[in-house]
């Protein structure tokens, strides 16, 4: 669901979606608990793998586990600071946190844990949103589905942007 020029009652979805962003960055670069490695290039907090099996990771609820997945998906939302994330991971942590299939779902520099293991849910929306991010491609392919467009007028949802 593209969400540029998105709105409804609830919310302008565009607006939330990089303000969500810039909430996760944020918390990474203040670091409050003092984990090893958050930085303003290292960060990424959303369900994934972690320390303790699986864990909805957020500012509210941290242990360190930093996900690839939530920096890189967000790259039409904030590309600059996905793109100095791209290049950490690739760069600084790139002998323990790549492998066959790409990025491993998570990490956690404070128990030096990079468990090879990954999550295709989380592996399809980074090829994916960065494919929104250079063409927006997969999202005007779904938004030109005649389903979604009566959809989206049936929950009163408001579009604004022009396709192209």
């Amino acid at each position: 669901l593209d969400p540029r020029g998105l709105s409804d009652r609830y919310a302008d979805y565009w607006a939330e979606g990089k303000s969500h962003v810039r909430m996760i960055h944020q918390h990474c670069v203040k670091n409050p608990n003092a984990f090893k490695g958050y930085s303003a290039d290292c960060w990424g907090l959303t369900a994934s793998y972690s320390i303790n099996f699986y864990n909805a990771h957020s500012p509210e609820n941290d242990n360190g586990t930093i996900s690839p997945t939530a920096a890189l998906s967000s790259f039409p939302y904030e590309p600059e600071l996905c793109m100095k994330a791209l290049r950490h991971f690739h760069d600084k942590l790139g002998n323990r946190l790549i492998g066959k299939y790409g990025f491993y779902d998570a990490f956690n520099l404070d128990k030096e844990w990079f468990p090879p293991h990954y999550l295709a849910i989380d592996q399809g929306t980074i090829v994916v949103m960065m494919e929104n991010h250079r063409t927006g491609l997969l999202w005007r392919l779904f938004m030109s589905a005649e389903e979604v467009q009566n959809g989206l007028k049936r929950l009163e949802f408001n579009v604004t942007r022009t396709r192209d």
